[in-house]
């Protein structure tokens, strides 16, 4: 799997996972919602944070990676 997740990217991601966790215990919304909205998102970022690499980046053609020139 081709890493297209840059350092800044992942770091944000990390920081928006943990923001999506914390909120998903104490929102003030109902517990499916919570679980199904925040915790999911949170899941997802911290995932994808970890591993490296965003589908949706993928399937646009994105990558936030610094690239290597070649000469």
């Amino acid at each position: 799997m081709t890493r297209n997740l840059g350092s800044l990217d992942r770091i944000l991601r990390v920081s928006g996972a943990m923001a999506a966790a914390v909120y998903a215990v104490t929102g003030p919304f109902s517990l499916a919602i919570r679980l199904g909205v925040f915790a999911a998102t949170a899941v997802y970022l911290l995932a994808t944070a970890l591993v490296g690499t965003c589908l949706g980046y993928r399937l646009m053609g994105k990558s936030t990676c610094p690239t290597e020139e070649r000469t």
